[in-house]
């Protein structure tokens, strides 16, 4: 029986270092008050929330404000409640917490249980006799002041904590060091004997699914288990509801680990997202006593087989990088993820679900949880079971820049191990697990990654091996033998980079020219939304501007300075909507065109992980995908796009050419089911007269990316100055479409993009909203069709929900349209409920707001088209 302790109030009080022991000052005899009074405090959760509630800093997230909040992690901090004796005392009683952050003292009734040091395992206290012994209990947790640690800048071989590193700065994030219980705490009551720890593994065989069993008995107390009085319940329960297993095992002091393999006959099969469907199978375990139930455990799990090949064409000495599901190859279309905020505790239910919403929508099919973040919540590794995104888990380590030697002090691999071998027994029931990792660019010297043979990676090896056998374990991401993407042939496996747009034509020469076997990582940076700079960029800092410039622009974001660039494509952007509008479109760009060439080597390539997902900080400027406010940038819908289950894509080289120039690029077709194709390609000037157009035809293979043909023609004298290649595919049923935009100017290639003025939009919204349909309760779903009814071409129409009240995410965006076309737009859209900070995001939690409303812009326009503008279908 669990009794969650965040259920009770709790409240938090500030001190100098080491005074909550003394107590009293020595030379006066009197009560050391310390630097604040005692507040409420979130639990879980971190300090700094509680304070600025509280009145004590201003909120760290506007202009420089988080400067003056470094104190916090300065000061020792005393979280404390009182929670009443639970009714039933059972055999024993522990205190457990789940997430301590970092360095603890717990107390119970003034008396200290233990110290604890390190994030990522459990402190765990039997605490019988003083439960037993008294009416309340109150419980004190004292956190230490933040270790001094290595930021994003340092020495990874001089790492000495189990800590989250990113919160010391990051290129996407501030200084502000956590403190505080920021995972699930709570007294647990034991019987007799009590279910310890579960392992669960699923495979295939012979067409059966099978499912590995392992639970631990744990006894407790002076009685001995009397043979046929104590008995599990093993249970399978389909995911239609039916008992598709069942058994009951006798316990003894003989038998107290228990090992049962269950056999289901035509299994529904777990698959990644795009390859099928995620159904869950439930594992039920009940202890019983002779007859009666005390003890229940629920687990879900998904039957699949998991297995790994090298890449086609792959050299003897490469990892395989090659995910095979169900004897399936998967190609890995993958995001990577940073923690969700800095007060990673204050995260909410609902926002992991968006985050990973967001994924699924994306044609996401495989997350890497990053070395220098946290090993995440449990409720993060469920939605990737319930939504079939596969994870890529690393262990908390990092490079630092000025060595990324991993360390190798006895203390930290000690403390490394306890964290390493927690992370593998609490999240290796997850059917989405399916690889595991030594940490982020971790090398022996430089470009060159760490290998199995160093001590720390070949420890973690060795703790996968023992723990969770059936799942592969890479060294570090990137995994070698070179680090970082090259031109070079034959010496990109797994590789890194780059993060930034690196020129026209050099960035098209670098990535179509790679021969990588795996890209896990990569980016390209681009600018915020209006909608989320304002809530955080005071009125004095909302022009565009260098960061050089500008210590608060620099302050959220100094790496990521796009207007150089920007200007360079565009010509001088003196306002703001236009500098987003800018930066984003060449984020978008850039991150596609990779993307799409890593793609064109379908197997020979195993996939793409994007450098980033999201942001756990307010950037003005970043390489994320969706911003800290949960609004997804253009770049999110044309990686969507690239990661489409069906998809045509052009392979260029540079994006300007002349008058009389031959345009020449071949057009690949892929999708993940066989059969018949057909291409209709275009070029399109714009107003929409068409330049030329041809037909392909072929056949798609589910195992291979399709050179579909040449699309060649003479570039017209005049060109325009902006033109369009649109590309769409028909197979099976389905269709995919893409776009492409090239400029006949030998610089400041988009400039005349801003010029087209002579784009309207009308909106008709297609039905009302809906909301609560069969596994989508407590989203909002409505379509729109947006016409074109001018005579220019509307480039980038994109959606907008504007009461903030609400995340919103399209099925597709940022998409042009030729006068007189039209589109249907299906948005949903999710209450928003974020923890912390972003509890203020939404109007009163969006309690007084009833519905999302919809707006609608294009590229270059700062009219928003909204809801005033809509009209219902009949």
């Amino acid at each position: 029986m669990e009794f969650l302790l965040s259920a009770h109030k709790w409240s938090v009080k500030g001190f100098y270092p080491w005074v909550p022991l003394l107590k009293f000052g020595t030379e006066t005899g009197r009560e050391l008050l310390g630097v604040t009074d005692w507040i409420p405090a979130s639990v879980p959760g971190g300090v700094h929330y509680d304070l600025f509630r509280a009145g004590y800093i201003d909120h760290p997230h506007t202009d420089l404000n988080s400067l003056k909040c470094e104190w916090v992690e300065n000061r020792w901090w005393m979280y404390r409640t009182v929670v009443p004796r639970p009714e039933r005392t059972g055999h024993k009683v522990e205190l457990v917490f789940e997430g301590l952050d970092y360095k603890a003292r717990i107390f119970l009734n003034g008396s200290l249980l233990g110290v604890h040091e390190g994030m990522f395992h459990p402190a765990i206290f039997d605490v019988t006799d003083e439960v037993k012994q008294h009416e309340s209990l109150t419980i004190d947790v004292l956190l230490e002041h933040a270790p001094d640690e290595m930021s994003q800048i340092g020495l990874t071989s001089e790492t000495h904590t189990q800590k989250s590193r990113f919160n010391y700065k990051w290129d996407f994030s501030a200084r502000m060091v956590n403190i505080g219980i920021w995972d699930t705490c709570r007294l647990v009551v034991h019987e007799t004997c009590s279910l310890g720890e579960v392992y669960v593994l699923s495979d295939t065989e012979d067409g059966d699914g099978l499912i590995e069993l392992e639970a631990e008995i744990r006894l407790h107390g002076q009685e001995t288990l009397v043979p046929g009085k104590q008995t599990l319940q093993i249970q399978c329960v389909s995911p239609d509801g039916e008992v598709v297993y069942s058994t009951e095992e006798p316990l003894s002091l003989e038998r107290l680990y228990i090992r049962n393999r269950l056999k289901i006959a035509n299994p529904k099969l777990w698959y990644p997202n795009g390859y099928g469907e995620q159904p869950l199978y439930e594992i039920r375990l009940t202890l019983m006593e002779q007859g009666n139930a005390y003890e229940t455990r629920r687990m879900k799990t998904g039957i699949r087989k998991l297995a790994y090949a090298r890449n086609e064409r792959s050299t003897d000495d490469a990892l395989p990088y090659t995910f095979v599901i169900n004897d399936t190859p998967v190609y890995v279309k993958g995001v990577n993820m940073t923690p969700l905020d800095m007060l990673y505790g204050n995260v909410s239910s609902a926002h992991y679900e968006w985050l990973v919403l967001l994924m699924k929508n994306a044609n996401v099919n495989l997350v890497r949880v990053w070395g220098g973040g946290i090993i995440e919540k449990e409720i993060f590794y469920a939605l990737c079971d319930r939504y079939g995104i596969m994870i890529w888990q690393e262990f908390i380590q990092s490079s630092s820049g000025i060595d990324n030697t991993p360390p190798k002090h006895p203390d930290y691999l000690n403390l490394l191990a306890l964290s390493a071998e927690s992370a593998v027994r609490k999240r290796r029931n997850h059917v989405s697990l399916s690889v595991w990792s030594g940490g982020n660019e971790l090398t022996s010297e430089f470009n060159k990654p760490s290998t199995y043979e160093d001590e720390n990676l070949a420890m973690l090896q060795q703790i996968v091996a023992r723990l969770d056998p059936q799942r592969l374990f890479y060294p570090t991401s990137a995994s070698g033998p070179v680090e970082f993407i090259t031109r070079d042939k034959g010496v990109s496996h797994d590789v890194h980079g780059q993060w930034k747009y690196i020129g026209n034509p050099e960035h098209y020469e670098l990535y179509g020219n790679s021969d990588n076997l795996f890209h896990s990582e990569f980016g390209v940076d681009g600018a915020s939304s209006v909608k989320s700079l304002v809530k955080f960029l005071g009125p004095g800092h909302r022009l565009p501007v260098s960061m050089k410039q500008s210590e608060v622009w620099r302050h959220h974001g100094e790496w990521w300075d796009t207007l150089d660039r920007d200007e360079t494509f565009f010509g001088p952007l003196a306002e703001l909507e236009q500098f987003v509008q800018c930066s984003q479109w060449l984020q978008a760009e850039g991150l596609r065109y990779i993307v799409e060439a890593n793609r064109r080597r379908k197997f020979a390539n195993s996939g793409s992980i994007v450098w980033q997902l999201n942001e756990p900080w307010p950037n003005v400027s970043s390489t994320s995908l969706t911003e800290y406010y949960g609004e997804a940038k253009m770049a999110y819908y044309w990686v969507l796009n690239a990661y489409g289950k069906l998809h045509v894509s052009l392979n260029y080289s540079k994006l300007n050419y002349s008058a009389n120039e031959r345009f020449a690029c071949d057009i690949y077709a892929d999708g993940e089911q066989s059969g018949e194709f057909w291409i209709a390609a275009e070029a399109l000037d714009g107003q929409g007269n068409i330049l030329t157009k041809r037909e392909y035809s072929g056949t798609l293979s589910g195992d291979r990316c399709l050179n579909a043909g040449a699309f060649s023609f003479i570039l017209p004298n005049p060109c325009p100055a902006l033109f369009v290649i649109r590309l769409r595919l028909y197979a099976n049923g389905e269709t995919a479409e893409n776009m492409y935009y090239f400029s006949s100017e030998r610089k400041l290639y988009y400039e005349s993009a801003l010029s087209l003025s002579g784009a309207d939009l009308s909106i008709r919204a297609m039905n009302d909203w809906q909301c609560g349909l069969t596994g989508t309760e407590g989203r909002w779903m409505r379509s729109f069709e947006v016409t074109n009814t001018g005579g220019d071409m509307a480039l980038h129409v994109y959606p907008e929900e504007t009461t903030n009240a609400f995340w919103m995410v399209a099925e597709r965006a940022y998409i042009t349209l030729m006068p007189g076309e039209k589109r249907v737009f299906n948005v949903v859209c999710m209450r928003k409920a974020g923890g912390g900070f972003l509890e203020m995001d939404a109007p009163g939690a969006g309690a007084e707001v009833d519905l999302p409303k919809i707006a609608f812009n294009k590229f270059g326009s700062a009219i928003m088209r909204g809801e005033e503008d809509v009209c219902l279908s009949s």
